[in-house]
């Protein structure tokens, strides 16, 4: 995984290859099918191993925030996602972005329907992170959220699908709400670690805390200033 990420740094998805990474280490190619069966499984590998380093830093973030302060801890998380995709965008492309050529993407159906697989169970763990905060904060203090009637049929079926996949006591607008504040922080950080802001910023942290006081008042929050530097 050492030898694969460095090369994604370096080079670029393309560059990752059992061929380069054997080279790398010293081996022959057909060496690497006595630890992954293939290119494929490979990938998959390496992007549950990021999944869980990013994991581990929210987490950590999170927990560095009292219990009681649910706020304070959303935005932990929050920032500590950006900050890690941005210090890390070859990364972050790699999770977040279009697949290797040749290699299944990890969020397609077919990689859904194997919840044994490394990146379902690593990716699992990162939507968790969230999705706890976000299932607390509803707890505590429900919010208002869109009424399933007035919901077009086709997106109400397809969140009470997904509410079902996950065997959680929610409302369908809740889940619509919390998918909703996900595209918002998820399309920050990417158009900024794609560089896709810069036509307009040359700082997009000041945009991104704005984005994370409109997503903290749409669930009952109050906006959380960064503190000074």
């Amino acid at each position: 995984m050492v030898v694969a990420r460095r090369l994604l740094v370096a080079d670029g998805p393309a560059a990752v290859s059992l061929r380069a990474i054997a080279r790398d280490m010293g081996l022959t190619a057909p060496a690497l099918y006595r630890y992954f069966p293939g290119l494929e499984e490979l990938v998959q590998s390496l992007c549950a191993t990021l999944y869980d380093e990013l994991s581990d830093h929210m987490e950590q973030a999170r927990d560095r925030c009292p219990a009681d302060d649910i706020t304070g801890r959303l935005y932990a998380v929050c920032r500590e996602f950006r900050r890690w995709s941005v210090t890390h965008p070859a990364e972050f492309g790699l999770m977040f972005g279009s697949p290797l050529p040749g290699i299944a993407n990890p969020a397609d159906p077919v990689e859904k329907r194997n919840p044994d697989s490394p990146t379902h169970v690593a990716g699992t763990r990162f939507a968790a992170v969230f999705g706890a905060l976000f299932a607390e904060v509803w707890l505590r203090a429900p919010f208002e959220i869109p009424a399933a009637d007035d919901m077009a049929p086709a997106l109400r079926a397809q969140l009470e699908e997904y509410l079902r996949e996950l065997g959680v006591d929610l409302p369908v607008g809740a889940i619509q709400l919390f998918l909703s504040c996900w595209i918002r922080l998820y399309g920050m950080v990417a158009l900024e670690v794609f560089g896709h802001l810069y036509f307009a910023l040359t700082d997009p942290e000041p945009m991104f805390e704005a984005e994370l006081a409109v997503a903290a008042c749409q669930i009952g929050l109050e906006p959380r200033p960064l503190p000074p530097a």
